[in-house]
């Protein structure tokens, strides 16, 4: 096969009924639902089957949910006896990364991904925050933009840098709308995201010192250069450091682009999405040139695992 990434999405790739045909399908994924429901003490396949949209958007429960459908069509390919060169994950997402390449076990990351959401939650409860994508500015203009509306009553940052003209603002919504209105005057869109939490911010700056204390009481292991980080948009191999830049992936903002230009010069020619939607294969074909795009796959449904296969078997 050829030089493979798995790519895993995070929040606001959830759908309800995501899954579904796996779990109805498969024993294994039914066991990593039931391991994901013993850990978190939710209906995960509930919620992911039946919803209430409501219900599983809610960052506590959403962050277990996305997780355990990763894990699911991640096992699914492994069963397959195929193993990727590279991973990746958007936010959330990386802790299916993590264990795609070994770096943590399934149970460590839904206790980690669960402890991460309870603790987000617990933020955002006491820090009201926004986000908001900006289309249409490169990444400095954005820098520069919110920079000019900071204030020692608030606080605006670049939370996703997506795409080259694609970034997502996050922080108090004051701010994260004073930065919408100039962006907008500069000739670009201004998208109100529906979140629960200003994400990727010092709005849940309270969160990290409790977090990094649970992520010490995880076994991390090496890895052999293939993980592209969030933080860095690079590789770590030290279980100390990789521990490290989890601990500050929280409030980073996550370098996606930076990202997949780093696969990119890898030399990366299969560039697959694991997990519920089609948001990063979306934004792989903004980044990557055109001659990558019939080389983007998703894996979120059996038709597309069984295409995913016949491609895996040919190239």
């Amino acid at each position: 096969m050829k030089k493979t990434v798995f790519l895993f999405p995070g929040q606001g790739s959830q759908s309800v009924g995501m899954c579904h045909d796996f779990y109805q399908e498969f024993d294994f994924v039914r066991e990593i639902f039931d391991m994901a429901q013993e850990i978190t003490k939710i209906n995960l396949s509930k919620l992911c089957f039946k919803g209430p949209m409501e219900e599983l958007t809610k960052t506590v429960n959403l962050q277990p949910a996305v997780t355990a459908v990763n894990l699911s069509l991640l096992a699914a390919i492994e069963k397959e006896n195929i193993s990727p060169d590279f991973t990746a994950g958007h936010s959330l997402g990386e802790y299916s990364a993590l264990c795609s390449s070994q770096i943590i076990s399934k149970e460590d990351a839904m206790r980690l991904v669960f402890k991460r959401g309870a603790l987000m939650h617990r933020e955002a409860e006491k820090n009201k925050g926004a986000m908001a994508a900006i289309v249409g500015l490169a990444i400095d203009d954005v820098r520069q933009l919110v920079a000019g509306v900071q204030s020692g009553e608030g606080a605006v940052s670049v939370a996703n840098h997506n795409a080259k003209t694609q970034i997502v603002i996050t922080g108090s919504p004051d701010q994260v709308k004073q930065a919408c209105a100039m962006a907008s005057s500069k000739g670009a869109r201004a998208i109100p995201l529906k979140v629960s939490g200003a994400w990727h911010s010092e709005l849940i700056k309270g969160a990290e010192e409790e977090f990094t204390d649970f992520l010490d009481s995880v076994d991390f292991k090496a890895d052999n250069n293939s993980l592209v980080f969030n933080v860095t948009a690079d590789f770590a191999s030290e279980p100390d450091e990789i521990r490290s830049i989890m601990a500050q992936q929280l409030c980073s903002p996550v370098r996606w682009y930076d990202s997949m230009l780093k696969l990119e010069a890898q030399e990366v020619e299969l560039f697959v999405e694991v997990g519920p939607g089609r948001v990063l294969s979306g934004l792989s074909k903004k980044i990557l040139p055109k001659k990558y795009h019939e080389k983007i796959l998703n894996i979120n449904s059996l038709k597309s695992f069984e295409n995913f296969l016949k491609t895996a078997h040919t190239i």
